[in-house]
């Protein structure tokens, strides 16, 4: 059996400031505007930002979908870092970590995520199709603000 947990590292630079790109991915106002990896709603969102501090979104995927990753921040370094568990309600045995980097360069903000101990190859696929998204998603909305 193979012990190594795969991460799924995904680098993109964003115009906006970390401020901006922060607020954006923290504040309920906001995650409510954008938060998923289509165009399909965020229909809530529950943040408690703080170390030991719990999350949930709800998403629904254009396909009618719904989604509901939630977790645990395990650490919040404003404008620069944040690091949660990822967990999904039907999958309790399947949780794993998020690791969002926040650097300020000269267009405005190098995002790095990425998303560490996936249990298996379809874990890691379907999980990189959707963080793809995501930042994809987070590129428009910030773009629109």
């Amino acid at each position: 059996m193979n012990d190594r947990h795969p991460d799924i590292t995904i680098v993109r630079r964003l115009k906006a400031s970390p401020e901006k790109v922060y607020a954006a991915i923290t504040q309920v106002d906001q995650v409510l505007q954008w938060w998923g990896p289509d165009a399909g709603p965020a229909v809530s969102a529950e943040i408690d930002l703080r170390p030991s501090g719990r999350y949930s979104v709800v998403f629904r995927l254009m396909d009618g979908s719904e989604h509901n990753p939630r977790g645990v921040y395990r650490e919040v370094v404003p404008n620069e870092k944040l690091a949660f568990t990822w967990e999904w309600p039907n999958r309790p045995d399947w949780e794993s970590l998020v690791t969002i980097r926040l650097r300020p360069i000269d267009i405005g903000t190098e995002l790095t995520l990425t998303h560490e101990k996936l249990p298996n190859d379809d874990a890691i696929e379907s999980h990189r199709a959707g963080w793809t998204g995501w930042v994809g998603e987070l590129e428009t909305y910030l773009e629109e603000e």
